[in-house]
């Protein structure tokens, strides 16, 4: 949850500093560069870690996997 909300904070605060720059170009590349690249990069490594420890915990339970398309059978 707490990711969520850094992440919507960080977004906004790169929106502002692309709003704010010099011309139209810097600040799609502002906005790109500083906001969406760095946070879908880290966005993906912290939930593909959750992911996995979830994974993992769920496997020594015993209790299969709800992503798993074929324990759905």
């Amino acid at each position: 949850m707490y990711l969520y909300i850094i992440a919507i904070g960080w977004a906004y605060v790169v929106l502002l500093m692309a709003v704010t720059a010099k011309s139209v170009v810097a600040g799609i590349l502002t906005f790109f560069f500083y906001g969406l690249l760095p946070l879908a990069l880290v966005l993906h490594l912290t939930l593909r870690r959750l992911r996995r420890s979830r994974q993992i915990a769920q496997e020594r339970l015993g209790q299969p996997d709800r992503t798993d398309p074929q324990t759905d059978q």
